[in-house]
């Protein structure tokens, strides 16, 4: 084994260990911010539940995540449920955009901030 070889072997563990220490951090922020909205924490660690409960949450109506498998759909999905996810939790478009593209920084904003669910004012759009 040569030097390099190490360096490779350490350079990939501490890339692997930010990215477990991203994903356990962005959990946290998604179950709190369930919390925050009346539905249960463990939902977001359920697949197919939590986009189900992301579109209840957001849009009001949790059968549309079906859309969210819907090849191209998928992206424009994303970006309502930010927006549509900033606005119930008294957000603005900017922090909507946020939580489209970068989840899991901006739902450790709004699980663990001080933002509180407002409810569904605006159903859908």
């Amino acid at each position: 084994m040569t030097s390099s070889d190490v360096g490779g072997i350490i350079f990939s563990m501490i890339i692997m260990g930010i990215t477990i220490a991203y994903f356990v951090f962005a959990m946290a922020g998604i179950w709190k911010t369930f919390e925050k909205a009346g539905e249960p924490g463990w939902a977001c660690i359920v697949p197919f539940m939590n986009f189900y409960k992301l579109c209840k949450i957001s849009l009001g109506i949790g059968w549309l995540f079906l859309l969210v498998f819907i090849p191209g759909v998928n992206f424009i999905m994303f970006i309502i449920i930010g927006i549509k996810m900033a606005q119930v939790f008294g957000r603005g478009i900017l922090f909507g955009l946020g939580i489209a593209f970068l989840p899991g920084i901006f739902y450790m904003i709004l699980g663990f901030g001080s933002s509180t669910y407002q409810g569904q004012a605006n159903r859908i759009m």
